[in-house]
């Protein structure tokens, strides 16, 4: 049996996790900013989403996984302080839109249209006052955390924690998102039928 008293994944699931609120249609995103914050309106629940270890996505102080769903890009939309963005690196495949004052990434979106997950905005539902979105349903890219400075020893105290809190930790995405990539590939290939 692994002790996983004291291991902290992300203050919005380290007390258990919200439930998904049957018939919530979304709500506002709001950055860190004490004055003049960025707002972004978020016009329907969200989908899997999950804990990522990955070194890309925003985590809050003290936090060793960040907190992501998806949503169809056309339901994201700025509504205050958009001056106030910029993307960290318009290279990467998800270009994430961050607060230059406070750091917080509100946003995240694909821009390339034969990118498997085009048309899918990334969120952090935890830059929301309201409750309701969709719940945690796994954690992705967990071994990732040791390359952000997590000492390898703690991971199987983590991977238990995680998997108590009902989060099955993947060193990728979870089976259906993995399956959702082959098919994309297999139909552009030509394997699949478009």
């Amino acid at each position: 049996m692994v002790d996983t008293s004291g291991v902290k994944i992300h203050p919005a699931v380290d007390n258990g996790i919200k439930p998904t609120k049957p018939g919530f249609s979304g709500g506002e995103l709001q950055c860190k900013c004490s004055s003049n914050p960025v707002r972004v309106k978020v016009g329907g629940q969200t989908a899997h989403n999950h804990v990522c270890g990955c070194t890309k996505c925003w985590k809050p102080e003290g936090a060793i996984f960040s907190q992501v769903a998806v949503v169809g890009r056309d339901a994201v939309q700025v509504t205050e302080n958009a001056d106030k963005l910029e993307i960290v690196n318009a290279e990467a495949p998800i270009q994430r839109h961050r607060c230059k004052g406070c750091g917080v990434h509100m946003y995240g979106r694909i821009e390339n249209q034969d990118h498997p997950f085009y048309g899918l905005d990334f969120v952090h539902t935890e830059l929301s006052a309201e409750d309701g979105w969709s719940a945690p349903e796994f954690a992705a890219f967990v071994s990732s955390i040791i390359e952000s400075g997590v000492e390898p020893s703690r991971m199987d105290a983590i991977r238990a924690r995680l998997r108590e809190l009902g989060l099955e930790p993947y060193d990728a995405l979870s089976p259906p998102l993995m399956d959702a990539i082959a098919t994309h590939i297999a139909k552009r290939s030509g394997a699949l039928p478009a």
